[in-house]
């Protein structure tokens, strides 16, 4: 039996992009994620390589289900990609939505929590595992309008790094990628509560963000290199942007 991935909110976007990829680098990829008709479309794109997984990562009960599909395939986990996340809205704290805060703390923070716990014990088993989790820039640098998705890939990255710590001496690493600016086809769309016209405008005039193959490669990349290499943290933007507040935008 090949290595084993999981890939967590693999039905769009950066997940889809780095199960194809994982994929490519033979890996069997579980795709994981809440909309069963897309990764059953992905699994057949990818071929006899994948497995679908409908799970949902804020509930216990679906990530235990996703641990048992995963221990039913026979062979070693080595890696898992905690994916799932997204933001709602850009309102300023003083009026933000408690409820788009906890849906965020929930699916970013949570989600990682439930989903890194369940198959942690299968990554040391495989005496080789690898736990890389997607961050954001938003996870070490505050920005108006950002607030609850801000704290909560604060939270995200804190433990990431607390993880680090207590499993050292394991054979577990722990690689953290905070992309900056990415356009997928749904990331801003949802933040904006489907508004297409308002995702759009977070591109305008910026030449080439970077798309979810480009996160996919770094992903592949930090997975695949020798398993006494542990990349702790690889922040990706596009070259417009130089920082959280500052892009080149053209005409």
């Amino acid at each position: 039996m090949q290595n084993i991935a999981v890939i967590t909110g693999a039905s769009s976007g950066i997940g889809a992009a780095t199960a194809r990829r994982l994929a490519a680098e033979g890996f069997h990829v579980v795709a994981a994620a809440r909309r069963a008709d897309r990764l059953e479309a992905l699994v057949k794109e990818i071929g006899p390589g994948a497995t679908a997984v409908a799970c949902d990562v804020t509930s216990d009960a679906s990530v235990a289900g996703l641990a048992a599909a995963v221990a039913a395939l026979g062979g070693p986990l080595t890696l898992l990609v905690n994916n799932a996340g997204g933001a709602r809205g850009v309102d300023p704290v003083a009026t933000g939505s408690v409820d788009d805060w906890q849906w965020m703390y929930e699916v970013n923070v949570l989600g990682t929590l439930r989903v890194t716990q369940a198959l942690l014990p299968a990554l040391e088993a495989s005496g080789r595992g690898t736990i890389v989790t997607v961050g954001s820039t938003a996870a070490f640098t505050p920005y108006e309008g950002g607030g609850g998705y801000v704290a909560a890939k604060h939270a995200e990255t804190a433990l990431v790094g607390t993880l680090r710590l207590e499993l050292a001496g394991k054979p577990v690493r722990v690689i953290e990628i905070d992309p900056g600016m990415v356009r997928t086809d749904e990331f801003a769309v949802n933040r904006f509560g489907g508004d297409q016209d308002r995702a759009d405008a977070v591109y305008a005039g910026v030449r080439e963000p970077l798309v979810a193959d480009d996160i996919a490669d770094c992903i592949a990349w930090t997975a695949t290199r020798p398993q006494h290499v542990n990349v702790d943290r690889l922040v990706v933007r596009p070259i417009a942007q130089a920082a959280q507040h500052k892009v080149h935008r053209e005409p």
